[in-house]
């Protein structure tokens, strides 16, 4: 049979990230002074080197900012005392937060005023986690995504008045099943309008979900870093790929055995740029897979009301 690359669409760069890229670009080009980015503004460590060679200069936090100065906050979204202590500094803000995430932060806050205990489903350390946290910080409490155990995290909690939401990231099998273990524990629990976890990252886990099966070897490009990234690898193999790899740049591919792997499947993760996955299916093809058939699982479209 020859070599094969099952290319997965959708995949890559979602709107959000498209927009916080393109909204750091025109600060860029607009600002006199100098642009600061707090932490990362997408999980991609190619882009951010590119943006700092432009001028953006990166810092953890607002305090490290001049008084004045012009600060990016990350499409991961920040919490509440971030934006006050920018305030405070009177720093000019260009606000790159994912309107999915915002929404998030939205239902906390609804939910916080309202009194109910709300049961956080998502990567514990993650920025996103940290920033919806922030909204209701004695009111949430961190259930981990990977389903591992939190003790007392449950405990003392009125099963009347307890709500669950997510990071919008997450593996969507894995979730639905510790949803389901929640509504057990509380069978009131009240949970978003609509899902929390965003179109771009169900999309792209359908995508791949539809092709690993037919692949000896699935590779998915992007940040070690990025959380839809690591789930997109997870998917891969929970769907019957022979083996499932996530990498950033092709040099990690150097020491892999590709004997026996006629099909290799591909996908990235929505902070990988096109230029990076070209770069792997550019090495792909001097190994001699040659042959590129993209599968579009999901015509992907902006929800109603946009980004």
């Amino acid at each position: 049979m020859e070599k094969r690359i099952l290319l997965a669409s959708p995949r890559g760069f979602c709107m959000g990230v498209e927009r916080a890229v393109r909204m750091l670009e025109e600060a860029l080009r607009r600002e006199q002074g100098t642009v600061y980015v707090r932490r990362e503004l997408v999980h991609n460590a190619a882009l951010m080197e590119r943006f700092q060679s432009l001028g953006a200069v990166v810092v953890r936090e607002v305090d490290q900012v001049p008084p004045g100065g012009t600060v990016v906050f990350s499409a991961h979204g920040v919490a509440p005392s971030v934006r006050e202590r920018a305030g405070a500094r009177g720093l000019r803000v260009v606000d790159t937060t994912c309107p999915l995430v915002e929404k998030v932060h939205r239902e906390a806050a609804r939910l916080r005023e309202e009194g109910y205990t709300i049961l956080l489903i998502g990567e514990p350390g993650h920025k996103e986690v940290e920033g919806v946290m922030g909204e209701a910080p004695e009111r949430i409490r961190l259930i981990p995504s990977s389903g591992a155990p939190c003790p007392g995290c449950l405990d003392g909690i009125d099963g009347s008045r307890v709500a669950w939401l997510s990071q919008t990231t997450l593996h969507v099998d894995e979730t639905a099943r510790i949803v389901e273990g929640l509504r057990k524990r509380f069978p009131l629990i009240q949970g978003p309008p609509k899902s929390d976890i965003c179109y771009a990252t169900k999309n792209r886990q359908a995508a791949v979900k539809s092709i690993a099966g037919e692949c000896g070897l699935f590779i998915v490009v992007g940040s070690k870093t990025s959380s839809n990234t690591r789930r997109l690898a997870e998917v891969a193999a929970e769907a019957g790929a022979g083996r499932a790899i996530r990498i950033d740049e092709p040099e990690e591919l150097e020491d892999l055995n590709f004997s026996g792997v006629e099909t290799v499947g591909v996908s990235s993760g929505v902070s990988a740029g096109e230029e990076q996955l070209d770069r792997v299916l550019s090495d792909l093809k001097k190994r001699g897979y040659a042959r590129v058939e993209e599968r579009i699982a999901v015509r992907e479209k902006v929800p109603a009301g946009g980004l």
